[in-house]
């Protein structure tokens, strides 16, 4: 009975205001349009891993598909019972996610198999400062946030076991 009280609750998800849907969009995009003027700018700029632009710029390019998927009127019909069209959103959106997480394994390997690498171009085999702490900085990012939204959950799972169930059980079962 808890079990089905969590679950209706799970579904009820708040609906955001709009000021904070275009905020959070705006803030999504700010990364991946970084990314991609970084290595436009930057193409030619590190014959030590030329992939290391070309990384920036797919991410970039991949990371906005997303942002732009999210907000089409097709993800928030699947709420609503769906369709083909809601199916195909989700498919788009989950292989897009799932070239991005291959991708970014690729840019680690660019990225941090040349750590550090020289700064000076009159060295045959260097990478421009910019480029290069650009892209080291986000991938390592990547496993900052990953490491705080798993302390978040440790942090929240340990609340739940020293408050002990009784307080959320009631609660659940209150709205049912």
């Amino acid at each position: 009975m808890e079990d089905r009280a969590l679950l209706q609750n799970i579904r009820r998800t708040p609906k955001l205001s709009l000021p904070v849907l275009i905020i959070s969009k705006l803030v999504a995009i700010a990364l991946p349009v970084a990314q991609l003027v970084i290595g436009v700018l930057y193409l030619d700029a590190c014959p030590r891993q030329p992939l290391i632009p070309i990384y920036l710029l797919v991410s970039g390019v991949f990371a906005l598909v997303l942002v732009v998927l999210s907000c089409l009127p097709c993800i928030q019909e699947e709420e609503n019972g769906g369709g083909a069209i809601s199916t195909l959103c989700t498919t788009w959106n989950s292989l897009i996610t799932l070239f991005l997480f291959c991708w970014f394994i690729a840019g680690n390997v660019w990225v941090y198999s040349i750590y550090e690498p020289d700064y000076d171009p009159k060295v045959a085999l260097h990478c421009d400062k910019t480029l290069y702490l650009f892209a080291f900085w986000t991938v390592t990012l990547v496993y900052i946030m990953i490491g705080l939204i798993i302390t978040a959950g440790c942090c929240v799972m340990v609340c739940v076991c020293v408050c002990g169930r009784g307080g959320i059980s009631s609660s659940l079962t209150d709205d049912v």
